[in-house]
């Protein structure tokens, strides 16, 4: 996050909103799975290959997609590297579009394929540093970042900021809550809105780009 400019930040931010609504949408429809954060999924693969519950291909699924999306995300954004904010996003926009429009039609396995394959790509429109890459759509290296840097404050290094990780989290679980109070409203019509958000990021990283 320290290279990032302010802008680059802001957009961050809504990028880990995104994540987080369109994780707790595709919670409650896999009654328990995530979309998004895959160490979950890993714990639940483990359980459920311990158990030898039927269920044990949810999970499995469900990160196989997930790479498939940072793959196909990496190859998208390294191909237009200039535009790869919105390109990606743009990319990311139109999975979620799809898939709310596959569950129209009672697709709902192919819907929620889309849904942790966006998730995925969106893990890669801020990726063009591999060596420092900053996951977006997951928040365990923010909150370690957050608690290292906050040792590093009370040390005396006056330079270290936790503040950038810490509300890269708070982006995450503000779009989360969003996500709940329009999925239990709305059900899977909020994927419109979620596709109508990666639209607006797409529009603004257009402008970051433009800069």
């Amino acid at each position: 996050m320290k290279r990032f400019t302010p802008s680059q930040r802001r957009f961050a931010y809504a990028v880990a909103g995104l994540a987080g609504f369109v994780d707790i949408t595709g919670f409650l429809q896999l009654n328990g799975y995530f979309v998004s954060f895959m160490t979950g999924n890993t714990t639940l693969l483990a359980r459920d290959l311990a158990g030898g519950v039927s269920r044990v291909a949810v999970p499995a699924l469900l990160i196989l997609g997930f790479v498939i999306g940072v793959t196909i995300g990496t190859l998208a954004g390294d191909r237009w590297a200039e535009r790869r904010k919105p390109v990606v996003t743009a990319l990311v926009a139109a999975m979620l579009i799809v898939a709310r429009a596959m569950r129209a039609l009672d697709l709902s396995a192919f819907s929620l394929a889309l849904l942790v394959m966006a998730m995925g790509a969106l893990n890669t429109v801020m990726s063009a540093n591999r060596a420092n890459p900053v996951g977006l759509t997951y928040m365990t290296g923010a909150l370690v970042r957050t608690g290292q840097l906050l040792a590093e404050r009370i040390a005396g290094d006056r330079t270290a900021n936790p503040l950038p990780f810490a509300l890269l989290w708070a982006s995450l679980l503000a779009g989360a809550l969003c996500g709940a109070l329009v999925g239990l409203n709305l059900g899977a019509a909020s994927l419109w809105v979620a596709g109508g958000f990666a639209l607006v990021l797409c529009a603004a990283a257009m402008r970051i780009s433009s800069r």
